[in-house]
């Protein structure tokens, strides 16, 4: 396994127990004070979660599964999947953030215009990141087995 999927992959660990973490607390101030969580801690607590921990998994374990990019292959290059790992942390975590905050204050423009702009980075880093595996996503022999008439 070499260090970008490494990366992707802790990260997600590491994103996965923030939004654990952010549940207990939702959790806790709903049954204990009857506070109910605010729409944007909701948000950043699915956020964190399903991009940071599940897409990013997602993302660690394609680019170490996947077969190799074939020299051919003018959209992978490793040096912009490592970019897109540092696009999709910073924009998970400071939209996390920005919610975080618009949470226990009166959200202001520069806090919704920063969680839009995360957000859009999101968008562009999973298409960056799939844009570039389009490639990688091929048969590697089991054509050759369906050809002779194997069923799998």
């Amino acid at each position: 396994m070499f260090s970008t999927v490494r990366y992707f992959i802790k990260t997600s660990i590491i994103f996965l127990v923030i939004g654990i973490l952010t549940g207990l607390f939702m959790m806790i101030e709903k049954n204990f004070y009857d506070v109910w969580p605010h729409p944007d801690l909701i948000s950043a607590h699915t956020h964190i979660i399903l991009v940071g921990a599940v897409m990013m998994m997602i993302m660690g374990v394609a680019l170490w599964f996947f077969p190799r990019a074939e020299k051919e292959d003018k959209l992978y290059r490793p040096n912009l999947i490592l970019f897109d790992y540092f696009l999709m942390t910073a924009s998970t975590f400071l939209r996390f953030m920005f919610q975080v905050v618009s949470s226990f204050s009166l959200p202001n423009t520069l806090t919704k215009l920063m969680i839009t702009i995360t957000s859009i980075s999101q968008v562009i880093g999973i298409l960056i990141f799939f844009i570039s595996m389009w490639g990688r996503i091929r048969s590697v022999g089991s054509y050759l087995r369906e050809a002779k008439g194997e069923k799998f």
